[in-house]
């Protein structure tokens, strides 16, 4: 026997059968508008609710409420034969985004238990709980709290827990509650109808016809055969069902390198709480991150309130982050700025801070070095400028291989190429003269009115600029600039520049789009147009 035993994997599949009529109801319970009508239908008696979608050109039923289903409506029939059977019945159309808006929602509230949470879609998660069951009291307690958290918040829900995903989504839709042990995953789906598996409708109809109706009937059969008859993917699927195979699942989110945690009896509501469990989880994660030698590049504060809100704030960091205090400052910073204020409603039972990113940090002499304390001083207000306008409004400027002046420079966030920005070569300019191009470019070229101008190469006299006439008194140029063909998908224009200078002392840098000749219209040579680039101080 070997000295190490290598645990199995234990998948919890969570179902809420009704959610698109949870939701629907959940939102009307929270909209003010509809008082009057939810106390005439308390009067009256719950009506059935339903949720239709248009299949095979038809309205069918997508989803319905516990009303509906006792009525005999089920998934699937007509809205007409609904109707007939139940007329005073409430009709909603089908709304997948909002839907799936919604279980990424339940899906955020699920990663209080595990960060390995998949979407099992349409209406289902999977919930990877190895080495995690016991900090709820085990597995069936860990269940039990799931679910009811969840029924408070008015939703219908199935769970079990197995050794595959398959199995436990099996036992999700037809058994609630329950638990499979390892090694145990054959015996219970053996029972259970061939239409548990959710495979694909012609191949449940097949092995009906088959007169294969339940899944242990179909596992008593050769491998071979059933992969001759119904193909290899269903065969893993049901070797997976029945615990001789399994496939991870795709978590939504990457596992972060580092997670502490606070968990309160009593939720918390006040922004001073608030703000000394995120302290103390910072000097928590920097105590964990210190002992491998790495610091922070991405943080995520997660707070987690009583109703099932999650709301999750990120900060990135152009450095490494050693320090808690800077950590604290940092999200100070953020929290300040959020123009959708934290919101704590009845309070928050769980705050979380995770290191998404990090990386090994590389000492270097501080003290006597003033170019490494000034980069470090320069990185550190760039994160807290980018915590409060974001991280892409503050930006630097990189070189790029071109001579088409708008694509000479490269905007990129300055948290994440400081480095590169320090070291980016640019065009010398001769000492003594002019600027050869304005140092910012508008992010349009604007036309400009020209009356004329000398052929074949020379600039305009006169041109008028948002509705102001200019006469040029001085005038450079022109610097020829072909287009980039071999990046264009049609032939681009001849530039020809021109640095100009007014009467007024303003100096522009224009350019005619072509030359005189080239460009042609209906079979006829047409004058090029002239615009505006940019502005010289």
């Amino acid at each position: 026997m070997s000295a190490f035993s290598v645990k199995r994997r234990r998948i919890l599949s969570l179902w809420l059968p009704r959610l698109p009529t949870d939701r629907i109801k959940r939102r009307r319970s929270r909209s003010a508008g509809s008082r009057e009508d939810d106390i005439a239908e308390q009067i009256s008696g719950e009506r059935p609710c339903i949720v239709v979608a248009k299949q095979n050109n038809a309205l069918q039923i997508y989803a319905l409420d516990q009303a509906a289903s006792r009525l005999g409506l089920d998934v699937g029939l007509p809205l007409a034969n609904a109707r007939a059977i139940c007329p005073d019945v409430k009709v909603y159309d089908a709304d997948e985004a909002a839907d799936a808006q919604t279980l990424n929602a339940i899906a955020d509230w699920c990663d209080r238990f595990t960060p390995l949470v998949a979407l099992d879609a349409p209406h289902g998660l999977l919930l990877d709980i190895t080495g995690c069951a016991h900090l709820f009291g085990g597995e069936a307690a860990l269940l039990q709290t799931l679910c009811d958290a969840l029924t408070r918040q008015d939703f219908a829900v199935s769970a079990a827990i197995a050794g595959t995903s398959v199995c436990a989504r099996v036992m999700t839709r037809h058994v609630h509650g329950r638990i499979v042990e390892e090694g145990e995953e054959a015996e219970s789906v053996k029972p259970l109808p061939v239409s548990a598996l959710g495979a694909d409708e012609a191949i449940t109809r097949g092995l009906r016809r088959a007169g294969l109706k339940t899944i242990g009937e179909v596992a008593a059969r050769a491998r071979h055969e059933i992969a001759a008859r119904f193909g290899a993917e269903f065969t893993a699927l049901l070797e997976q069902a029945l615990g001789q195979g399994d496939a991870p699942i795709n978590p939504r989110k990457p596992l972060p390198d580092y997670i502490v945690e606070k968990r309160f009896a009593d939720p918390v509501a006040t922004d001073a709480v608030i703000a000394a469990s995120l302290s103390r989880l910072a000097g928590t994660l920097v105590a964990a991150m210190e002992k491998q030698g790495k610091g922070a590049r991405r943080l995520e504060a997660g707070f987690f309130r009583t109703d099932g809100i999650v709301r999750t704030i990120v900060v990135d960091t152009g450095q490494p982050v050693t320090k808690a205090e800077t950590i604290d400052r940092l999200f100070r910073e953020r929290l300040d700025s959020l123009a959708d204020p934290l919101d704590p409603g009845f309070g928050f039972d769980l705050v979380r801070l995770s290191a998404s990113r990090t990386e090994i940090v590389v000492q270097q002499q501080r003290d006597l070095d003033a170019h490494v304390r000034h980069n470090d001083e320069l990185a550190a207000l760039i994160d807290r400028i980018a915590a409060r306008i974001g991280g892409r409004r503050v930006a630097v400027y990189l070189p790029q291989d071109t001579h088409v002046p708008e694509r000479a420079s490269l905007p990129v966030p300055a948290q994440h190429h400081l480095a590169a920005a320090a070291l980016a070569t640019w065009p010398a300019r001769t000492e003594g003269e002019p600027p050869l191009r304005p140092l910012r470019l508008f992010e349009r070229p604007e036309p400009i009115e020209v009356l004329f101008a000398e052929v074949p190469d020379k600039p305009p006299k006169h041109f008028k600029w948002r509705r102001a006439a200019h006469t040029i008194v001085r005038a450079e140029g022109p610097e020829r600039i072909a287009m980039e063909w071999w990046r264009a998908s049609e032939a681009m224009p001849t530039r020809d520049y021109f640095r100009v200078e007014d009467e007024a002392g303003m100096r522009f840098w224009l350019y005619r789009d072509g030359l005189y000749g080239e460009i042609e219209k209906d079979g006829k040579a047409v004058p090029p147009a002239w615009f505006v680039h940019g502005l010289f101080a």
